[in-house]
C-alpha cells in the first residue's frame, strides 16, 4: 500500500498523436455522447410522463436508460477534456471514482438486461400470471435487487484493485481507468484475489447468460406456436429491440476479453473499448425506439407538447419586445 499511496495520478492512454486527429476525436466524443445524453434523456422524461408507459417493461426501460447515461458520463467527460487539452493525466481518486461507477453501470445493466428478459418471458409465455408475477411491488424488488447487487460488486472490485502495491509506474494502456489495465501494475501476488472476485462475476454473468438464452428459446417456442401471422410479428416486436440491446452488450463486452492475443495491438484494443464503453449508451436508445410504436408515441407527444409551451411561451414575450422596440424607433412628432 505504501507503493501505491506515492501515485498522487495516472497517465491514460493518448487518443491522438496530432493534434487534429485529439480535436477529431474530441468532436467525436462531443456527438455520440451528445445523442446518448439526448436519447436516453428522452426516454426517461417520455416514460417519466407518459402514464400509459406506467408498465413493468417500461419501468426497467427507464432504468437501463439511467445505467447508460451513468455509464457514458464516468468515461466521456474525462476522455474529452485529455483531447482538447493535450493531457493525459487523472488523479488516483478520480481514477478510483471512474472504476466503481463504470463497474457499477455495466453491472446494473447486465441485471437489469436479464430482468427485461425475464418480462419478455412472462408476458409471453405465461400472460395469464403477468400482473401476479410482475406487479408494483415485485418490479420494485428486482430493480433494487439490481441495482444493490451493481453497487456491492463495483463496490468489492474497487477496493480489491485499490489496495494492490502498485510499482510497475503509472501509465495505463486505455483512455479510461479500466481493472485489468490498473492489475497490470501490481507487484504483488496479491492480484489474485481480484481474479479471485473475477472469477466470481465471470460465473454470475455467464449464468445471467445462461438464462437469457433458456428464456428466448422458450419464447421463441411459444411464439411459433402463434396461429395468427399479426400476432407473431407483434410477439417478436416487443422481443427483437430488447434481443438487439442483449446481443450488442455482450459481443461488445465479452470480446474485448475472449479475443486471441495473436490480434492484439494498441489500436485495436483502443477501437474495441470505445465500441463497449461508449456506442451502447448511445445506440440503446435508438434500437428501443425504432420497433416499439408506443414509445414513438410517447416521444412524438412530448416533444410537440414541449414545442408548444415553448412556443406559447416565448411568442408574447418576442412580440412584445418587437413592439416595444418598433414604437421607441418612431420619432416622435
Amino acid at each position: 500500500m505504501s507503493n501505491s499511496s506515492s501515485i498522487s495520478h495516472f497517465l491514460l492512454l493518448a487518443l491522438a498523436d496530432t493534434r487534429q486527429l485529439q480535436l477529431l476525436h474530441f468532436c467525436l466524443l462531443l456527438g455520440i455522447s451528445l445523442a446518448a445524453l439526448l436519447g436516453n434523456g428522452l426516454i426517461i422524461s417520455a416514460v417519466a410522463c407518459g402514464h400509459h408507459l406506467h408498465t413493468p417493461m417500461f419501468f426497467f426501460l427507464l432504468s437501463l436508460a439511467l445505467s447508460d447515461l451513468g455509464s457514458i458520463c464516468t468515461t466521456v467527460p474525462k476522455a474529452m477534456h485529455n483531447s482538447l487539452w493535450d493531457t493525459r493525466n487523472i488523479s488516483y481518486t478520480g481514477c478510483a471514482f471512474q472504476v466503481f461507477f463504470f463497474v457499477f453501470c455495466a453491472t446494473a445493466e447486465f441485471c437489469l438486461l436479464t430482468i427485461m428478459c425475464y418480462d419478455r418471458y412472462v408476458s409471453i409465455c405465461k400472460p395469464l400470471h403477468y400482473g401476479t408475477l410482475l406487479g408494483s411491488r415485485a418490479c420494485a424488488h428486482m430493480a433494487a435487487a439490481a441495482w444493490a447487487s451493481a453497487f456491492l460488486n463495483s463496490l468489492l472490485h474497487t477496493i480489491s484493485t485499490f489496495s494492490l502495491p502498485l510499482c510497475h509506474g503509472n501509465a495505463l494502456g486505455q483512455f479510461f481507468c479500466e481493472i485489468p489495465q490498473i492489475l497490470k501494475l501490481s507487484c504483488s501476488q496479491s492480484h489474485l484475489r481480484e481474479l479471485g472476485f473475477f472469477a466470481i462475476s465471470g460465473c454470475l454473468s455467464f449464468g445471467c447468460f445462461v438464462f437469457m438464452v433458456f428464456s428466448y428459446v422458450q419464447i421463441f417456442r411459444a411464439v411459433l406456436r402463434i396461429p395468427s401471422e399479426q400476432g407473431r410479428h407483434k410477439a417478436f416486436s416487443t422481443c427483437l429491440p430488447h434481443l438487439a440491446v442483449v446481443s450488442l452488450f455482450i459481443t461488445t463486452s465479452f470480446f474485448p476479453y475472449l479475443k486471441p492475443p495473436s490480434i492484439s495491438s494498441p489500436s485495436l484494443d483502443l477501437a474495441l473499448s470505445v465500441l463497449y464503453s461508449v456506442v451502447p449508451p448511445a445506440l440503446n436508445p435508438l434500437i428501443y425506439s425504432l420497433r416499439n410504436q408506443e414509445l414513438k408515441k410517447a416521444l412524438r407527444e412530448l416533444l410537440t407538447g414541449c414545442f408548444s409551451s415553448i412556443t406559447h411561451c416565448l411568442l408574447p414575450s418576442i412580440i412584445g419586445s418587437w413592439g416595444r422596440l418598433r414604437q421607441s424607433k418612431t420619432p416622435h412628432i
